[in-house]
């Protein structure tokens, strides 16, 4: 049940290029490796997603509950196991893109010294790098009632799973103290995949679509990389981006982000990327937006 639902979610194709913002930093580490970083969802800037995933089921149990619901051991301890389970459960890695190659929110962010891009790819070249990944690709959700949805359907899973457990197991639960930890695992990684893409309303100008990776169980074994964060370290996985043996990186565009410095800062981007072995069939634009220094 809950797999149809995922399923449906990564269903959507992009048909627009995509954009990656990132800084010069950024850019001059995706041309040397020849890949994008790929972060913990956990650890993204925005990652009170995660929490507000956690916040929806929080609501939806609150509300079963207070109409009368036959079973509010298991809605709590699906609460519990979802709030433990969001931040020391499985990994998700997930890299960024966005429909808009050209928005100030995101410059706001990324060209803070003058320094930012955003690297336009077509969507199909994604694709086929994510497909030779085993990654997703999906569409990340704003629209509130949406959500609820999506999150009145993973209870629903939940408590249908727990009702085929009972029967397997031939246990009548007749008091909090059965545990339902083995069905809650069950849709662990699903519900991972659900709340990767889940954000909330505020963000719904960035219009972002999001490389999925397979769910990590055990990061040692892994190709977990970490990077050094704001304030922590960062774990990161690295998405590959050669869809084809010995290419070049496919960018089809670049955008230079807000900077005093347009020609000159113009010129040098264009003299990397043609050094580099990278041509943008789009070309190079400025974003048009009057640097300001903070």
């Amino acid at each position: 049940m809950i797999h149809d639902i995922t399923a449906k979610l990564y269903s959507d194709t992009p048909r627009e290029r995509l954009y990656h913002y990132t800084s010069f930093t950024g850019l001059l580490g995706i041309v040397d490796s020849r890949a994008l970083w790929a972060s913990d969802i956990r650890y993204m800037n925005d990652s009170a997603e995660l929490k507000h995933t956690a916040d929806l089921i929080r609501v939806e149990i609150t509300r079963r509950i207070d109409a009368g619901h036959p079973r509010p051991d298991l809605l709590n301890q699906f609460l519990d196991w979802v709030t433990h389970r969001i931040t020391n459960g499985h990994m998700l890695f997930a890299s960024s893109f966005r429909s808009n190659g050209n928005l100030l929110s995101q410059w706001r962010g990324y060209s803070r010294l003058g320094k930012g891009v955003s690297l336009g790819f077509n969507p199909d070249y994604i694709l086929r790098c994510a497909t030779r990944q085993s990654f997703q690709i999906g569409k990340c959700i704003y629209n509130c009632d949406h959500q609820e949805q999506l999150i009145r359907q993973v209870v629903d899973a939940v408590e249908v799973l727990a009702k085929e457990h009972d029967l397997k197991t031939q246990e009548v639960p007749l008091s909090g103290d059965k545990s339902y930890q083995t069905v809650f695992q069950l849709i662990e990684s699903d519900l991972l995949r659900i709340a990767a893409i889940l954000k909330h309303p505020s963000f719904r100008e960035e219009e972002e679509w999001r490389i999925i990776s397979p769910v990590v169980t055990d990061f040692v074994k892994a190709p977990v990389q970490f990077r050094e964060g704001t304030s922590m370290l960062v774990p990161f996985i690295q998405f590959n981006l050669l869809a084809e043996n010995n290419s070049t990186i496919g960018l089809e565009h670049l955008f230079l982000g807000p900077t005093p410095n347009i020609t000159i800062s113009m010129n040098s981007l264009a003299m990397f990327l043609s050094k580099s072995g990278i041509q943008p069939t789009k070309g190079i634009s400025y974003c048009q937006i009057p640097f300001r220094a903070r």
